[in-house]
């Protein structure tokens, strides 16, 4: 039933479908990427800080590696430039921060992209249907019957709620992932605030250390 509405939208119709399969494994990949991304930031921070306290510095710094999202890079940038004084660790994780917001948002604006695109290919494929029934029209006139426009009426209205059904869906994928980008920005902002309380432990077990 499926192949057959979509034979009877005509070619428009695959374009969507193709529009559809690949904002769907770009949605996949940057769910999972954003999942990943995503830590319970206070617990983690206060881990790290715990292990840096006990003077066991490569193990933290190790463990910032080996974990997933900007906080953990942010916080691995903090202890690398601990004896540089507040300000430089200042800087370090804002200059992290920077550098990674693109990588949170890569591939939304594709994303966005073809939420608008899909809806106007549905739009093509009206025209195209009403064109090739105006044609038929034309041709068969002044004997034309139902049945004789039923195929460009067909490819009409399924290639415009194909890409109207098409397009919403991804546009409230793009929205979920912009939602999820937006809570990742929130906890690096309250990791950064975080980090800068506990400095001053960070300046204790470098004495500790050495």
């Amino acid at each position: 039933m499926t192949f057959h509405l979509m034979e009877k939208g005509g070619p428009v119709m695959w374009l969507i479908l193709a529009i559809s399969l690949f904002a769907a494994l770009l949605f996949i990949r940057r769910a999972l990427h954003l999942h990943r991304a995503q830590i319970k930031t206070t617990d983690f921070i206060r881990g790290i800080f715990t292990i840096v306290g006990k003077g066991n510095i490569v193990e933290a710094v190790s463990q910032c590696e080996e974990t997933p999202g900007p906080v953990a890079h942010m916080l691995r940038m903090a202890i690398l430039e601990r004896e540089h004084g507040p300000e430089r660790v200042r800087q370090a994780m804002q200059e992290v921060g920077l550098a990674e917001v693109p990588r949170l948002e890569a591939n939304l604006g594709i994303l966005l992209t073809l939420a608008q695109v899909a809806p106007l290919a549905g739009l093509l494929g009206t025209v195209l249907g009403m064109m090739e029934s105006l044609r038929i029209l034309m041709e068969l006139s002044p004997q034309v019957y139902a049945g004789d426009l039923s195929g460009g009426l067909w490819t009409a209205l399924l290639t415009t709620a194909f890409g109207l059904t098409v397009g919403i869906c991804i546009y409230i994928g793009y929205n979920f992932l912009v939602s999820r980008v937006e809570s990742i920005l929130l906890d690096m902002e309250r990791a950064f605030g975080e980090i800068m309380q506990l400095l001053p432990r960070l300046g204790d077990s470098n004495h500790h250390a050495s």
